[in-house]
């Protein structure tokens, strides 16, 4: 589950364009600031990038500023300065489908699933292309994923298959069939277990390979057919990672 946000997509991505002279209601002051405040972000600048956006705020209240402002805040970690601009963007232009996932993105760093989620929806719903529906997809089911981890450790398990089943009906995510396996296994489930292992096998991209067959032999082992438990295990005992969980079970079938 570690590698949930380590491996976790770039949430943020930037709105660079420049303004020209009184496009879409950013008059010639305010694109001057608006700008410069672009070109100090790339460079590193925040802290005076964020002073060019409010100086091109104080004559024009366009979205982009909004947006601009509200990433580079959250590049310093000022969160809830972060999250009142980005609001202000999206109040100037609910068809600002980045500012619906630069907050989600912002809520999920600080563990706030619930509000990711309801970002990373009016992201999917807002994006203009096919490719950026499927990233918010993702990004919900890494959030639902999330939350059902926390609802395993509270003892929650009906809520967390729930969760979990919710996170890959919208996407198909690896590390939630992986979380379900083990649910299952945990719970006696265990044709259940076997079946979304597979599906863990199938759309592999952040786990690795030792943990689906790992809980396939458990699942296997439950069901008293000790063969391919014993198969699964040898298959899982090539991951380094689950080398010592599957050489444990081998010796227990010996």
């Amino acid at each position: 589950m570690k590698k949930i946000l380590t491996s976790m997509l770039v949430l943020l991505f930037a709105f660079c364009l420049y303004a020209q002279d009184g496009e879409n209601g950013m008059d010639s002051e305010a694109a001057k600031f608006y700008n410069e405040g672009n070109k100090l972000m790339r460079s590193g600048a925040y802290t005076e990038a964020i002073k060019q956006y409010d100086s091109a705020l104080k004559s024009s209240n366009d979205y982009r500023i909004y947006y601009q402002k509200g990433v580079t805040l959250k590049k310093i970690g000022k969160y809830p300065e972060a999250i009142a601009a980005l609001d202000a963007c999206i109040k100037s232009n609910p068809d600002a489908y980045y500012g619906y996932n630069a907050l989600g993105g912002i809520y999920f760093q600080q563990g706030d699933y619930e509000k990711a989620i309801a970002n990373f929806e009016k992201f999917e719903q807002t994006a203009d292309k096919n490719s950026l529906k499927n990233q918010a997809k993702e990004y919900i089911s890494r959030a639902y994923t999330k939350m059902a981890s926390a609802s395993k450790a509270d003892g929650n398990y009906d809520k967390a298959v729930e969760q979990l089943q919710t996170a890959v009906s919208k996407y198909k995510f690896d590390a939630a069939y992986l979380l379900l396996a083990e649910i299952y296994v945990e719970l006696s489930r265990y044709d259940e277990a076997i079946s979304v292992a597979d599906n863990a096998l199938n759309s592999r991209k952040t786990i690795s390979s030792g943990g689906p067959y790992y809980y396939k032999g458990k699942a296997f082992k439950g069901k008293q057919d000790l063969a391919k438990a014993k198969e699964a295990f040898e298959t899982g005992r090539k991951d380094p990672t689950y080398r010592k969980l599957c050489d444990y079970e081998l010796d227990l079938l010996k």
